[in-house]
């Protein structure tokens, strides 16, 4: 699972209230993957929709106790340069995971971890959700990157939530609060 970084969504703060839209949104492809079979998910750590993603699948444990969460950073002491507020979702995130490890036993020293990271979350994974529009790019392109090289040998499934998705959940929601229907 992955998406964008909170940055490039603009989100700064943990009281964002796009931050509840992509959670219920995320909640709603999760189930949909457990009921189709998935047991594992696995994030690198990044800030932003992976940490919220595995926030997610730590809440549907209660309704799926089956499920796993495997945290696989790219590098020692990822969250070093996170906003505290990131960083506290990170550590509850890795204290609550099945599995955790570093991908490079050492810290960060070049971009080649992050792409040897994209690369083996692809090669170890049997498919990817992402959160993530084509038309407005970023960070996550290169997971896809990855996951299309992969898909060229082998079947790979790659499920995009995009802004169209994050627009119903959010609709959705607001027809969820039983004053939304007393509103004139």
């Amino acid at each position: 699972m992955t998406g964008y970084k909170a940055t490039e969504l603009g989100i700064h703060s943990e009281d964002h209230p796009g931050i509840s839209v992509l959670r219920y949104c995320l909640k709603t492809h999760m189930r949909n993957l457990v009921e189709e079979g998935a047991d594992w998910f696995v994030i690198s750590g990044q800030a932003g929709m992976e940490l919220w993603a595995g926030e997610t699948c730590l809440a549907l444990k209660e309704e799926y106790p089956g499920i796993r969460l495997a945290v696989l950073a790219p590098f020692l002491n990822q969250s070093e340069h996170y906003a505290e507020w990131m960083k506290g979702l990170y550590e509850r995130v890795l204290s609550k995971a099945d599995f955790t490890r570093a991908i490079s036993e050492r810290h960060y020293e070049h971009p080649w971890q992050l792409r040897q990271k994209n690369q083996f979350l692809v090669d170890k994974t049997d498919g990817m959700l992402m959160v993530y529009d084509e038309e407005t790019p970023g960070s996550p392109r290169y997971y896809l990157e990855a996951a299309r090289r992969k898909r060229r040998t082998s079947s790979y499934p790659v499920q995009m939530i995009n802004r169209f998705d994050l627009e119903d959940a959010s609709v959705d929601m607001q027809q969820q609060n039983p004053d939304y229907w007393s509103q004139s």
